[in-house]
This record gives C-alpha cells, structure tokens and sequence, in this order.
C-alpha cells in the first residue's frame, strides 16, 4: 500500500482480528446432551507417592464405601479428594510427614457426557475453557469414561454451574439453528 507501518500499528491490528472458534456440530450435539451435577463440601490431600500410600488410600476408600473418594496418581505424588465430613479421618490415617499439601472447602462439578464424547476431540476443553476465561482455577480433574470432573473452590461452584449450563443452553441453540 506504499505507507510506513509502525510496530504499534501492527499490534493493534494483530488484536482486532480476533479468530472467532466454532465447534463441529458433533462438538455441540456432545456437548448440548451433557448434565452437569454438583458435589460440595469436599477437602483433598497430597500426599508421596509410596506403596503403603497407595495401599492406605485402597483400604481408606474401602472403609468409607458411601462418600465420594477419588485417587489421582501422579508419577511422584497421590491426591485423595473425599467428603470434609471424613476428612479428618482419613488425615489421622496418614503420615504427617509424608502430606505434601491439603485443602477443604471445595466442590466437584460432574459433568456426565454421551458416550461419544470418548472419542471426540475439543469437548473436554470446551468446558475447560469456558471456566478459564472466567478466571476460575481448576483445583483438580479427572476423567472417567464419560463423566468429567472438576474440582474447585466452593466459593465458585455455583459460578461454574452456571457458566457451564450456558455453554450447554448455547450448544443446544447452535444446534437447533444447523
């Protein structure tokens, strides 16, 4: 165009043209038949990964049949999220040497998903994302079969409902407009 082009002219540019994502409508058929439920008072612990850690948390979670327990594995560490009401419990179980960081006052939101989504790619970080552009940490994850679990903050849970009913409510128009 024959004009000098300055390196903040470029930036401003470059910050206009925002890349608009649209998800396949098999994403959004996923996503629009996806339920989310809600878990609250909820505490977790880090602890070294050992076999007698490993050991503690399979008897632990033998011992409380009816709360909610999950097991993360990491390669050097082992995370237990339970309900706070047996926390303490399960804390008196465990070296105090060997717990790395612990939590309470956090909320699980189950998100249960069609088969399909097990095999589709950019689901899962759809509701990722959604929750991250609002500035809301994601405590823990995990992943089982077709249901996604997020662990956050109590104080955001209901937040995080909401935002992710949108995306749902939105999945759903995006298809009824197809």
């Amino acid at each position: 165009m024959g004009r000098k082009v300055t390196l903040e002219g470029m930036i401003t540019s470059v910050k206009r043209a925002k890349a608009k994502f649209k998800p396949s409508k098999e994403n959004l058929k996923i996503i629009s038949e996806s339920i989310i439920t809600i878990r609250t008072n909820l505490a977790k612990i880090s602890l070294e990964k050992t076999r007698k850690n490993l050991e503690r948390a399979r008897l632990i979670s033998a011992e409380f049949p009816e709360a909610f327990f999950q097991v993360l594995e990491g390669a050097i560490t082992l995370t237990i999220i339970t309900d706070q009401r047996i926390f303490n419990d399960i804390r008196l179980k465990l070296e105090a040497s060997e717990i790395l960081d612990e939590k309470s006052n956090l909320a699980a939101i189950i998100i249960q998903s069609p088969r399909e989504i097990v095999d589709t790619p950019g689901c899962i970080a759809m509701f990722y994302n959604a929750i991250s552009r609002r500035q809301i940490n994601i405590e823990e994850t995990i992943s089982c079969y077709t249901e996604t679990v997020i662990v956050l903050k109590m104080e955001d849970s209901t937040r995080v409902y909401s935002i992710l009913a949108d995306l749902i409510s939105n999945a759903r128009k995006g298809l009824s407009m197809e």
